[in-house]
């Protein structure tokens, strides 16, 4: 079984940085995926970042390129969330994300993802 534990979350103001980070454990497949996602309130789930962990791919939200960098850790089994010139419809709560079965492409959709952290909120202010 996976878990996987956000920390990094908090307040900002337009402009700033965050980096998230998410520790996994147990078993995640080497040729999965693993991603960051995140949810406004009245709003769906959607995916910002994802990378294979085997191939290194990495894919982003059209929102967020040139702006948010995901990266692994493979010693640390942490993915981290770098998030520079955030904007206040970066608010919201964030997730980490992992596939225990392995894939060709780090999908953006957050219905290929079987294990999820508890979130961790990023709130931006003007």
């Amino acid at each position: 079984q996976v878990r996987l534990v956000e920390s990094g979350g908090g307040s900002v103001q337009a402009g700033g940085s965050l980096r998230l980070s998410c520790v996994a454990s147990g078993y995640i497949a080497s040729g999965g995926s693993m991603g960051w996602f995140r949810q406004a309130p009245g709003l769906e789930r959607e995916g910002v970042a994802t990378l294979h962990i085997g191939g290194g791919t990495q894919r982003y939200a059209d929102s967020v390129k040139g702006r948010f960098t995901v990266s692994r850790d493979n010693a640390k089994n942490t993915l981290y969330l770098q998030m520079n010139m955030l904007k206040p419809e970066d608010t919201a709560m964030y997730y980490c994300a992992a596939t225990n079965y392995e894939v060709l492409w780090p999908s953006l959709s957050p219905r290929d993802y079987n294990a999820w952290g508890q979130g961790t909120q990023v709130t931006v202010s003007s």
